[in-house]
């Protein structure tokens, strides 16, 4: 039987190059924290969009849509289409700047590495 490069193991020594150092560790909590908090941050806050001037949504760091307005003179029975569209751009565009916030906060950590959280 063949003997594993690896040896030790746990964290303690052997492994590689002499195992984990303990203030690694602690930076990788911190930065674990760190990215936490940063995203409870993040799903506080919201996100605005409006689009023709009649509709605006807005939209929680979480994605959720929590409000919608829309003004009186954008209601036309004769053209509910326009009205539909009119509210998923706003709609769309408020959960754009939402994800936009959330991958600029996590680039922050991630150092621009493509990562899917």
């Amino acid at each position: 039987m063949a003997k594993s490069a690896f040896r030790g193991g746990g964290y303690g020594g052997g492994g590689f190059g002499g195992g984990v150092n303990a203030n690694m560790l602690k930076q990788a909590q911190k930065m674990q924290q760190d990215m936490l908090k940063m995203q409870e941050t993040l799903e506080q806050q919201t996100y605005e969009a409006s689009a023709g001037g009649v509709v605006k949504a807005v939209v929680s760091g979480k994605g959720e849509l929590t409000e919608l307005t829309i003004a009186p003179e954008a209601i036309d029975p004769e053209d509910v289409e326009m009205l539909q569209d009119t509210i998923m751009a706003a709609v769309n565009e408020a959960i754009r700047k939402a994800e936009t916030a959330r991958a600029e906060g996590m680039n922050k950590f991630t150092g621009g590495l493509n990562l899917n959280f």
